[in-house]
């Protein structure tokens, strides 16, 4: 990384720093205390054993409800989820059915709990409540969370969201601030089809749901836009992996998008030896490339790999793809350029993955 670009963000964090000191002093001294609320994560895991993940905030009073929002009431909301008050090291009380567990934040206010009931949980959604405890405030702080529990499924999904899902345009970095930064759950549109294919995958061709999981390199402070634009839209629900660190240069020109994505992907695989896994993702940025590592380390578990080509008119890339395409191939797997997702759809249901 450049010097410049060290310092610049060694700069602007202090003044973040000196910011948030000021405020908290300015509002200890009005009696101004913005209350606390649980950010719970969808979580996953099997009948046997769960893994619940959240964060625990003050409330920054963002409006999700407020849909049709001009571009500054976007640009402060974007704002208001950047400059988040965590509340660190709280303690949480979570219950699931008849168990129940204590967790501990860590010092940005995120949680991370595996839990064990006695008995195999059988709902593909199971709730979970997450109740805090300390610090002791006036009033009670619970929130609702709720763990994917897979069983019996015939494959995973692993599905990028940006240019995969919703345009971006990832590779414009001008144009993916507007698209993805100062706009809102409303605003975004998935590519056409998306909803009801996405939706097909889970329902598989009978029996029990697949699992989605979608991935994203994003940061946690997004969560909430993402899961209200899928909601919005009807896609599947299903875990969302993001980033777990703070928007800032430092970060935006030292980040890693390959390790991220084997950062939250190899652990699922993992967690579910016996699935085969569908990756999905698009030509804009490393997808290809992180999915054909994948299919090589692992050979036998990658189903299949389905790219969304963003990049149609750039020689070089299209050059790259075949040669990815070739590399999966003789991993034992196959990967599938489509611009359209019909024809996605049509090619999941030729593999037998759904039904026409």
């Amino acid at each position: 990384m450049a010097n410049w670009v060290k310092r610049l963000s060694a700069t602007t964090d202090a003044i973040n720093r000196a910011f948030d000191r000021v405020k908290g002093r300015i509002n200890k001294t009005l009696g101004i205390e913005e209350p606390v609320h649980i950010l719970p994560y969808r979580g996953y895991g099997s009948p046997d054993c769960v893994l619940v993940k959240g964060r625990v905030l003050q409330d920054e009073g963002i409006k999700l409800r407020e849909e049709d929002t001009p571009l500054w009431k976007n640009l402060w909301n974007m704002y208001l989820r950047f400059e988040t008050d965590e509340i660190p090291h709280a303690k949480l009380r979570l219950q699931l059915g008849d168990l129940e567990q204590e967790a501990t934040c860590n010092s940005e206010g995120f949680f991370s709990e595996e839990l064990s009931p006695p008995t195999p949980l059988k709902e593909f959604w199971q709730p979970v409540t997450v109740t805090l405890l300390e610090p002791e405030l006036d009033q009670s702080v619970s929130a609702d969370a709720e763990a994917m529990v897979v069983s019996g499924a015939r494959f995973a999904v692993v599905s990028d969201i940006d240019d995969t899902i919703v345009h971006t345009a990832a590779t414009d970095m001008l144009k993916m601030i507007r698209i993805a930064y100062l706009g809102n759950a409303k605003s975004r549109r998935p590519f056409e089809g998306v909803p009801e294919f996405y939706q097909a995958l889970q329902q598989g061709t009978g029996g029990a749901p697949n699992p989605i999981f979608y991935a994203s390199s994003s940061a946690w402070n997004m969560y909430d836009l993402f899961t209200k634009f899928m909601d919005f839209n009807g896609i599947p629900k299903g875990p969302i992996l993001l980033r777990d660190i703070e928007l800032s240069l430092a970060n935006w020109f030292s980040f890693d998008h390959e390790s991220h994505k084997m950062e939250n992907i190899l652990p699922l695989l993992d967690r579910y030896p016996d699935l085969p896994f569908l990756l999905i993702g698009d030509s804009g940025q490393r997808d290809a490339e992180i999915y054909s590592a994948i299919a090589e380390e692992h050979r036998g578990r990658v189903l299949g790999i389905l790219i969304r080509d963003v990049t149609p008119n750039q020689a070089s890339r299209q050059q790259e793809l075949q040669a990815i395409a070739n590399q999966v191939e003789a991993c034992g797997s196959r990967m599938f350029l489509f611009r359209h997702t019909q024809e996605a759809a049509n090619y999941a249901a030729e593999q037998g993955w759904v039904t026409r």
